[in-house]
C-alpha cells in the first residue's frame, strides 16, 4: 500500500492530512501523529492483518468444537449450535459497548484490551474442560467473542482508513485473505488435538493444549501492539439527529446482508463435519471430515487474494451479485445431489463467500458521511447472524435432515443477490458503488 500524502484522504471518520494524521471529534478532543513518526502505513497494516489471522483461527475452531462437544455431551444439533450462538451473539450484545470503549481509550488501547479479553476466554477453556461443564465452554466462547467484537469494531474502520477510500475493499480483502489462511490451519490443528480422542473425560480435556497456545499467541500480539508506534486515531462522536445512520437505505439493507452472509458462511462450516460423515455423502470419520473443512475455508482464502486483484476494477455491486448467484447454485446442487457431487459443491461455496464481506461493508457505508462510524458499528452487530442462522439450521437438521437443512443458506444467498442488484443502491439518486 502507498501513502497518499497530498491532500486529504477520508475513510469512515478518519481524516489524513499531508503533514499530520488527525481525527476530529464533535467534542474538543483532537489527536494527532506526525507522518514522520508513522513511517508509512505498511507496519500498521501488517499488525492489523495479524489480528485478522487471530479472528480466523479462533472462529474456525468452533467448527471442530461442535462435533467434538456434541459427542462429549451427547447433544442434539440444536444444543450443539449453542456454540455458535454463544460466540456470535457477543457481536450483537457487545458492539455498542465496544464503541464506548474506543471512544474512551482510543483505537490502539482498545485493540490491546480486546486481545486481553480474547486471551481470558481462551484460558477459561482449561477449567471448562477439567470440569467437563458445557455452560462454562459457552461462557468462554462468549468472552472470546466479546474481545473479538471490540477488535472488529476497531480494526475494520482502521484498516479502511490506511489509504484511499477507493481501495478500501482491496485492503479489507487482503486482510481477509490472511483471515482465511488461519481458517485453513485451524481445522487441521483442531483435528489433530481435539478430534483424535474418543474417551469422554479425556476428550473434553483435549481442547486445553490448543486454547492455551492461542492464549499465549494472543498475549504476544497484544504486547507487540502495545509497544508499537501506531497512528493515533480517535472516533468522531456523533450528536446528531436520533435517526442517524438508520435513514440510509443501503445501510439498513446492508445490516441484513451482513447478518445473512455471516449466518450462511458460519452455518455451512458448522455442519460440514457432520454432513461429510453421512454415508450417502462421503461416509468420513470426524477427523477425516475436518480436513475437508479446511478446503472450504481455503477456497475463501484463494478467492480473497483473487479479489485483491480485481475488486478495484469491477463494480462492487456486480461482483457481489455474481458470487451470490454462484453460491446459491452450488448449495442448490448439494441439496439435491449425493456423494462426491454434494460434498464438493458445498466445499466450493467457500470460494464465492470470499469477497462478500469486503463488498457488502463498503456498499453499506457508502455516502454515510458523518454517520459512517455509527453505521460501521451497526454492521458489526449484524454479525449476530452467525448465532441465529446455525440455530435455525440445527432445528431443520433435527426435525428434517442435515442435507435438507442447507436450504436456509439458499434464503441467505437469495437475499444477497437482491442486495447486489438493488438493495445496495442509496436513495435520493446517489451514485452506487
Amino acid at each position: 500500500m502507498t501513502n497518499d500524502q497530498h491532500g486529504k484522504i477520508t475513510s469512515g471518520s478518519v481524516h489524513y492530512l499531508q503533514e499530520t494524521m488527525e481525527v476530529k471529534q464533535t467534542t474538543s478532543t483532537v489527536l494527532t501523529t506526525p507522518l514522520s513518526e508513522t513511517k508509512g502505513y505498511s507496519g500498521p497494516i501488517a499488525l492489523m492483518v495479524s489480528l485478522f489471522f487471530i479472528f480466523g483461527i479462533i472462529t474456525v475452531f468452533n467448527d471442530v468444537l461442535i462435533p467434538h462437544l456434541k459427542s462429549v455431551f451427547s447433544l442434539s444439533y440444536i444444543q450443539a449450535m449453542l456454540i455458535q450462538f454463544a460466540f456470535f451473539s457477543a457481536y450483537f450484545l457487545m458492539a455498542l459497548p465496544a464503541s464506548k470503549v474506543i471512544n474512551r481509550f482510543g483505537y490502539k488501547n482498545s485493540i490491546v484490551i480486546g486481545l486481553l479479553v480474547v486471551m481470558g476466554g481462551c484460558l477459561l477453556f482449561y477449567p471448562a474442560a477439567s470440569l467437563v461443564f458445557y455452560p462454562l465452554f459457552l461462557l468462554a466462547l462468549f468472552i472470546m467473542a466479546s474481545g473479538i467484537t471490540l477488535l472488529q469494531v476497531s480494526v475494520n474502520p482502521y484498516i479502511s482508513a490506511l489509504g484511499s477510500p477507493e481501495t478500501a475493499s482491496s485492503r479489507l480483502n487482503l486482510a481477509g485473505g490472511f483471515n482465511s489462511l488461519a481458517t485453513i490451519i485451524g481445522p487441521l490443528i483442531g483435528a489433530h488435538f481435539i478430534l483424535s480422542n474418543g474417551d469422554i473425560q479425556r476428550g473434553a480435556e483435549a481442547v486445553q493444549p490448543p486454547y492455551l497456545f492461542l492464549a499465549v499467541f494472543v498475549l504476544t500480539v497484544a504486547l507487540v501492539i502495545h509497544f508499537s508506534q501506531l497512528p493515533k486515531l480517535a472516533i468522531e462522536t456523533e450528536k446528531k439527529k436520533k435517526k442517524g445512520a438508520w435513514k440510509f437505505r443501503n445501510l439498513r439493507l446492508g445490516i441484513i446482508a451482513i447478518f445473512l452472509y455471516v449466518g450462511a458462511e458460519v452455518t455451512i462450516g458448522s455442519f460440514l463435519i457432520n454432513y461429510f460423515s453421512l454415508e450417502h455423502i462421503a461416509g468420513l470419520s470426524e477427523q477425516q471430515a475436518a480436513k475437508y473443512v479446511s478446503l472450504y475455508w481455503g477456497g475463501a482464502m484463494v478467492g480473497r487474494f483473487i479479489g485483491v486483484l480485481f475488486l478495484g476494477r469491477v463494480k462492487v455491486s456486480k461482483a457481489l451479485t455474481a458470487v451470490s448467484v454462484m453460491a446459491f447454485l452450488l448449495i442448490l446442487t448439494s441439496i439435491f445431489a449425493t456423494g462426491a457431487i454434494s460434498m464438493w459443491t458445498v466445499i466450493a461455496v467457500g470460494l464465492f463467500n470470499s469477497i462478500m464481506w469486503p463488498c457488502i461493508f463498503p456498499l453499506a457505508i457508502k455516502d454515510l458521511g458523518e454517520y459512517t462510524s455509527q453505521g460501521s458499528g451497526l454492521l458489526i452487530m449484524g454479525v449476530v447472524g452467525g448465532a441465529i442462522i446455525p440455530l435455525i439450521q440445527g432445528i431443520l437438521a433435527d426435525y428434517w435432515s442435515v442435507q435438507a437443512s442447507f436450504s436456509i443458506a439458499l434464503i441467505c444467498y437469495g437475499y444477497l443477490i437482491f442486495y447486489g442488484l438493488n438493495g445496495s443502491k442509496p436513495k435520493n439518486n446517489q451514485v452506487a458503488v
